[in-house]
């Protein structure tokens, strides 16, 4: 059974790192005790090892302990292994391009795909998509491929921001990019407002937490989708 949540950011404003969605790791991992985390996005460039010590400290509040694949010497092995897997969030590029580099990407989609328990922040939520293309990162580096996961039929555009009427800011808005990305492409893009995280049971997608999220699709108008209600596409 195919057990997935894709969270739009690691940590809300005013709270720890993951503090905000523990409650729910807790149940969803409940059978659990030792997690794989995935720390190749590493944001602000910290090393493997720090990025899995933040890691640990969120986990051991809800008695899971967590080990980097890094400290493995075969990463597919270890993702294939793995209890769960947790992908940390940071630059999307740099993820997919070590994905690659790792030659992890099937592996991945074996072990999730065959039941192994998943989260994904950010950059982690970012690759359960079709590709990695709404993104919101720069591009650091240069991947193989866009291709990712595939474990929802839709990309994730995480961190959404709707238009502030107060800014004087004459760039696009995040609405503007996703609509100039279906000018060329079809695939559907998910806008998931911080705070909120798709919760992925086989082939059903909730929408959770707090926020509506904002569906995207080729040639029609953007609509939201209500908190506790099912993503279809």
């Amino acid at each position: 059974m195919k057990k997935i949540i894709i969270a739009s950011t690691s940590t809300v404003h005013g709270s720890d790192y993951l503090s905000y969605i523990l409650p729910t790791l807790a149940t969803f991992f409940k059978e659990v005790s030792t997690i794989l985390f995935i720390p190749y996005a590493r944001p602000s460039g910290i090393s493997y090892d720090d990025y899995t010590i933040k890691a640990k400290k969120a986990f051991e509040k809800i008695n899971i302990k967590v080990k980097g694949i890094h400290e493995y010497n075969n990463p597919k092995d270890a993702v294939l292994k793995a209890e769960a897997i947790f992908t940390g969030g940071g630059n999307t590029f740099e993820l997919v391009n070590q994905l690659y580099k790792q030659d992890i990407i099937n592996s991945l989609q074996e072990a999730v795909n065959g039941g192994t328990p998943y989260l994904g922040t950010s950059a982690g939520s970012n690759i359960c998509g079709v590709t990695m293309m709404n993104t919101n990162d720069m591009p650091i580096v240069y991947p193989p491929s866009f291709t990712t996961l595939g474990f929802i039929p839709f990309n994730i555009n995480a961190h959404y921001l709707d238009p502030n009427p107060d800014s004087t800011h004459m760039g696009e808005t995040r609405e503007t990019r996703i609509k100039e990305y279906h000018v060329f492409n079809t695939t559907p893009v998910l806008g998931l407002r911080e705070g909120s995280w798709l919760e992925v049971i086989n082939k059903d997608i909730v929408l959770r937490g707090d926020y509506t999220a904002r569906l995207f699709k080729a040639n029609e108008s953007p609509r939201e989708i209500p908190s506790n209600s099912k993503v279809i596409v």
